[in-house]
């Protein structure tokens, strides 16, 4: 089989075979076929596209192309969740807790960020002592023992992934939905999860901005799980200004510990339980998303979803004692408001450029070397629809290098604009797909 034939079939337009597929994922992977060739391939898949069957046999190939974790040891159904990304977006540390104080494991590998965020990782990482190195026996026991577990992703997860995405940052090809979706679920596929539970970001500050590429991402992936024999749900949520009101990674874990405690923001908490009641139906324990819902506001009532947190922060070695005294998580040198610069209602804020600002001052990572700093970010006070007056406090800004600070507020600023019209109440949730159906709001 020639990399040169495979090339030229897809160039016109030609579904790959499984064979085809495997042998390319299989030569690039292990170094055998040339990158200028696999550019070429990408390219005609750009253009060309991949049918339902193609993308399959892709996700699956590169999830087969390292480690497929065995997570049958864990008892009970295991439910994945993966967000595309957003800013502000610790739907994770939220959700995790509420799902295992139903009882159902959690078996979470998460990773760290690039780019204008942090990953869960790194969000967890700012309090004191937290650990998400685990040997896999640890990491089935703590599930076992206490139904949740945080770990990061092991080296050899989908490196196929790796190596294709690293490709298609440089030859512009990463923006095709049947690629997209493939490297996101070849991971989750590898991963081991019985269930995945998908956010889809819409808007300004997603990865896909127009809603309609976000369905349709959002359906493929559904489709690649449902034919893995996954039970997927992908859930499209808006991303056209930051989720929650905080930015940064200590500040954001805050922000998680304070919805936990039912005082959190109302866009953050809706999601949160949205995802969360998905992945308890996935696991059998109810019959509907509605008895879900019911039984997941009561582990915040009662107080059992942040003793779970607790309890997941004290069994990786971390500092319980954050979660109950936030005052103990480490605070930015410089906390200076932003006001604002017209009087008006705020109709929109830039979600990218308060991403964008968090990065500079140190929470999210130009380059894979960068360090994060725990301490720094955005507390937003205004938000789309909020009316002000010029001179008002709308954020503040936390930093740690006087440069670095003024450049990120300046950044922050321009993220806003204003109106004299209220704008109109845009919906949160856009939609929801299964396997059975497409549910439109």
């Amino acid at each position: 089989m020639r990399m040169y034939d495979i090339i030229e079939k897809k160039k016109f337009g030609e579904e790959l075979s499984k064979d085809e597929i495997n042998h390319f994922i299989k030569g690039y992977t292990y170094g055998n076929i040339p990158d200028y060739q696999v550019a070429a391939l990408l390219m005609a898949i750009y253009f060309k596209g991949m049918n339902e069957k193609e993308t399959l046999e892709l996700t699956l190939a590169m999830a087969k192309s390292g480690e497929m974790l065995d997570l049958s040891d864990i008892r009970g159904v295991k439910v994945d969740k993966h967000s595309t990304g957003g800013v502000g977006d610790k739907t994770t540390i939220v959700i995790a807790p509420m799902v295992a104080a139903l009882g159902i494991p959690v078996a979470k590998m998460s990773g760290r960020g690039l780019g204008h965020t942090g990953g869960t990782i790194d969000k967890f990482e700012a309090i004191d002592g937290f650990s998400t190195k685990m040997e896999k026996d640890v990491f089935v026991n703590s599930v076992n023992d206490i139904k949740i577990a945080i770990a990061g992703q092991t080296a050899n997860l989908a490196p196929a992934d790796k190596k294709l995405y690293a490709l298609r940052d440089v030859t512009a090809t990463v923006d095709n939905i049947s690629l997209i979706a493939s490297s996101i679920m070849s991971k989750k596929i590898a991963s081991g999860a019985n269930a995945i539970v998908l956010d889809v970001k819409t808007g300004s500050g997603a990865f896909m901005k127009k809603e309609d590429e976000a369905f349709k991402l959002a359906k493929e992936m559904v489709s690649i799980g449902t034919g893995l024999n996954r039970d997927t749900t992908a859930i499209i949520s808006d991303m056209d200004q930051p989720l929650g009101r905080k930015i940064g990674n200590g500040l954001e874990v805050i922000e998680a510990i304070e919805t936990l405690k039912g005082n959190g923001p109302d866009d953050l908490l809706e999601l949160s339980v949205t995802l969360a009641s998905y992945m308890v139906k996935a696991s059998g324990k109810v019959k509907t998303v509605e008895q879900a819902r019911e039984l997941l506001e009561e582990t915040i009532k009662s107080g059992r979803a942040i003793e779970k947190l607790k309890q997941l922060v004290e069994n990786q070695g971390g500092n319980k004692d954050f979660i109950d005294n936030i005052d103990l998580f480490p605070k930015a040198k410089i906390i200076e408001p932003i006001l604002a610069i017209e009087t008006g209602y705020v109709s929109h804020i830039e979600a990218k450029d308060i991403g964008i600002a968090s990065m500079i001052l140190g929470g999210g990572r130009e380059t894979k070397n960068s360090t994060i700093d725990p301490c720094v970010g955005l507390v937003i006070e205004k938000k789309v629809g909020d009316y002000v007056s010029k001179g008002d406090v709308i954020a503040y800004i936390h930093g740690n290098d006087i440069n670095k600070t003024k450049i990120a507020k300046e950044k922050a600023i321009s993220a806003y604009e204003f109106s004299d019209i209220k704008p109109k109440n845009k919906q949160f949730i856009k939609g929801i797909i299964t396997k059975d159906e497409i549910i439109t709001n």
